[in-house]
């Protein structure tokens, strides 16, 4: 593994699902703490969303490692946020002390 610089804050989010009043159910994201990360960006493409097209961006993002069952610890389905752009986690891998997120960003067009 290449050199790893955790020079980027980062704040992990997890989906919390709360009743919207009306019989529903709304998403909010509920703040795990900052994590300094080294951010990695891919390839980028089009994609079609649900309003339209979006500029869809891969992304790598290297944090330290935590223990399974830590609150720290990504998993797919969180995000990371930094001010207003947003990193959605698709997956998570060990690569020996650091944990690996593969994720996206995307923007709408």
């Amino acid at each position: 593994m290449k050199r790893v610089s955790l020079n980027r804050a980062l704040v992990l989010e997890q989906p919390e699902r709360v009743a919207d009043g009306a019989g529903g159910f709304g998403t909010v994201w509920q703040s795990l703490g900052t994590l300094w990360a080294d951010v990695q960006e891919g390839s980028g493409r089009e994609a079609r969303g649900p309003a339209g097209a979006v500029s869809r961006l891969a992304l790598r993002i290297t944090v330290r490692g935590a223990a399974f069952d830590s609150p720290k610890r990504p998993r797919a389905g969180q995000r990371f946020r930094e001010g207003p752009r947003v990193f959605s986690v698709d997956a998570v891998a060990e690569a020996g002390m650091f944990l690996v997120c593969h994720a996206h960003e995307e923007v709408a067009q």
